[in-house]
C-alpha cells in the first residue's frame, strides 16, 4: 500500500511545478530582462501564497534566471557576455551529440517538424516573438533525441536563460529569420537519418547563432548583471 505524501513532498511538488511554469513563461518571452517581479501580482495570478512564491524565486535564483536585491526586491536577470558563450557552449555539447546518437524512428522527429512549421507560419505572419518560440520549440525537440528527462530539465533552463539574452537584442526580425529555413535544413537531414551531416550542419548553426548574438550584444551601451 502506498504511503501518503507528506505536506512538504507536496509542498515541493507545488514549488517545481510553479516554478517550471514561470520558466516557460520566460522561455515564452513574456518576461524581459531587468524587470522587477512584483510578489503580491504573481502570487495572486498564480493562485499561491507568497512564501510559495518566495520559494520559486530561490529554485529560479539558483537556475541563474532572477536575482534578489536587498531592499528592493526580485529582478529577472539580465545575462552577462560570459552567461551567453557557457550557454552555447552547453548547446553544442547537448544538441550535436543527441544528433549523432538518435535512433531513425524516433518520435521527437514530428515535434521537430512541427515546431520548423510553427516557426515558418509566425514568419509569414510576421511574429517574431513566435518565430523566437517556435526555434526554441524545435531545439527543444533536438534533445529529446536524447531520451533523457535529466537532459531535458537541464536544457529548458538553458534556453530561459537565452531568451533572456534575446530579449536584450532590438531586432528580433534579424535575429530570428534565418534559423527557420536552417530549421529545416536540419530537418530534412535528420528525416533521410544523415545523422552525422545534421550533426555537423547543427555545429555550423550554433556557431553561427553565438557569433551573431555576442556580436549584437557587445555593441549594447550598457551591459548589467
Amino acid at each position: 500500500m502506498p504511503l501518503p505524501a507528506s505536506p512538504s513532498f507536496v509542498a515541493q511538488t507545488l514549488n517545481e511545478r510553479i516554478a517550471e511554469q514561470l520558466r516557460q513563461q520566460v522561455t515564452q518571452g513574456e518576461f524581459t530582462p531587468g524587470q522587477r517581479l512584483s510578489e503580491q501580482v504573481l502570487s495572486e495570478n498564480l493562485g499561491i501564497s507568497r512564501n510559495t512564491l518566495r520559494e520559486v524565486f530561490r529554485t529560479l535564483a539558483k537556475d541563474g534566471l532572477l536575482r534578489h536585491e536587498p531592499n528592493r526586491g526580485v529582478f529577472v536577470v539580465v545575462p552577462s557576455i560570459a552567461a551567453v558563450i557557457d550557454i552555447y557552449r552547453v548547446r553544442r555539447l547537448i544538441e550535436c551529440q543527441a544528433l549523432a546518437e538518435a535512433y531513425p524512428r524516433h518520435p521527437a522527429k514530428k515535434n521537430m517538424r512541427a515546431a520548423a512549421e510553427q516557426a515558418q507560419r509566425a514568419r509569414d505572419a510576421g511574429d517574431w516573438l513566435a518565430v523566437g518560440t517556435a526555434n526554441m520549440d524545435f531545439h527543444t525537440a533536438v534533445v529529446e533525441l536524447a531520451d533523457s528527462e535529466r537532459l531535458n530539465a537541464m536544457f529548458r533552463r538553458i534556453l530561459a536563460e537565452l531568451r533572456l539574452t534575446f530579449g536584450l537584442l532590438q531586432d528580433a526580425e534579424f535575429l530570428h529569420e534565418p534559423y527557420v529555413d536552417m530549421n529545416f535544413q536540419i530537418l530534412e537531414l535528420v528525416e533521410r537519418n544523415e545523422m552525422a551531416k545534421a550533426r555537423e550542419a547543427m555545429l555550423e548553426y550554433l556557431i553561427h547563432s553565438e557569433r551573431i548574438v555576442l556580436a549584437v550584444y557587445a555593441r549594447r551601451p550598457s551591459q548589467e548583471g
